[in-house]
């Protein structure tokens, strides 16, 4: 079977964005390209990937196994791209990096594995620890980098950061809640249901943020460290909850559906990126290590790449699978 990476591509950007015209925008090409790409791909496949609704597009249990592929498929291609970059010779050393729990969880173990492979003589030593202590070892300059959500750190002054991924926040809850009748939803409107609220990473303290600037507050039945608590009560229509695409899967543990919803007000995105003390001098393993992530997430195809992506057309050469 002859796939297209121009498919999966564009596959990707719809299922992870939930809306074929959203992924025009990011993609930079027409919502007709987009749809017939993804038709071609569900042909070739002989299987349905996305569920056309009303307000967008859903990802179907199929589709769900061939976005993770897909992902790594676009991923491996961005990795051969950067090796034409990268010196020819073998690097060693050790790279001490911190990470927080949904780094850890939800972004890092893909991108690490590649990295070993590509670099097998320099050592990747992973800390995970909360961002406060996270950059408490930076400055001290006990870690190298920390690969963490950037959009928290607060001790600008001694750190500096780079975004590699910006993931928007949108509203979670089962397929028959009353809010899912609508495209896009107010604030004030989920505030009237129950809601459960992870703790995770100052998830609480960072929702609260945008809660607050409205004078609104959620009604919150239940505070929990778990995402998988968080997807399985949404999933069995016990609250609602505004979580990031970054962790967000379409299925429970228990195989029932999550949707997703826009938020009308301004909520921010959850970023991740690295972040070092300023006046660190990389060995050339660090550098090999920043380079790699750097090439690495922009050539995912994800829902928000850094900041400067070029997304006009790329190469479409069929890949044989």
């Amino acid at each position: 079977m002859s796939v297209s990476l121009k498919q999966i591509r564009y596959f990707v950007a719809a299922a992870e964005t939930g809306r074929i015209s959203q992924a025009a925008i990011d993609l930079n090409v027409s919502q007709s390209a987009v749809t017939a790409a993804i038709q071609q791909l569900e042909a070739t496949v002989c299987a349905r990937l996305l569920e056309r609704t009303p307000t967008g597009v859903t990802v179907t249990m199929e589709g769900s196994r061939f976005l993770s592929q897909g992902r790594q498929i676009l991923a491996a291609v961005a990795e051969a791209v950067r090796g034409t970059h990268m010196s020819a010779g073998p690097l060693f050393g050790t790279v001490r990096v911190g990470v927080t729990y949904t780094v850890s969880g939800y972004f890092l173990p893909r991108h690490q594995m590649r990295f070993q492979a590509s670099f097998p003589g320099i050592k990747v030593e992973l800390f995970e620890a909360p961002r406060d202590v996270l950059e408490r070892a930076l400055v001290d300059g006990a870690l190298d980098l920390g690969v963490m959500l950037v959009s928290n750190l607060h001790n600008n002054a001694m750190l500096a950061s780079e975004t590699l991924l910006r993931s928007p926040r949108r509203l979670w809850l089962a397929p028959d809640h009353p809010l899912t009748r609508a495209e896009r939803v107010h604030l004030a409107e989920i505030a009237t249901y129950p809601y459960v609220m992870l703790t995770v990473d100052e998830a609480k303290h960072t929702s609260m943020r945008y809660w607050n600037a409205l004078s609104l507050e959620p009604r919150t039945i239940f505070r929990t460290s778990s995402v998988e608590a968080v997807r399985s009560m949404v999933a069995g229509g016990m609250g609602i909850t505004i979580l990031s695409d970054l962790v967000y899967r379409p299925w429970s543990l228990e195989g029932q559906r999550i949707e997703t919803r826009v938020i009308e007000n301004e909520v921010p995105s959850m970023d991740v990126g690295l972040a070092w003390r300023r006046d660190s001098k990389f060995s050339e393993a660090t550098k090999a290590f920043r380079d790699f992530m750097r090439f690495a997430v922009a050539g995912v195809g994800s829902a928000r790449p850094p900041v400067g992506t070029d997304h006009r057309q790329r190469s479409e050469e069929a890949i044989e699978i």
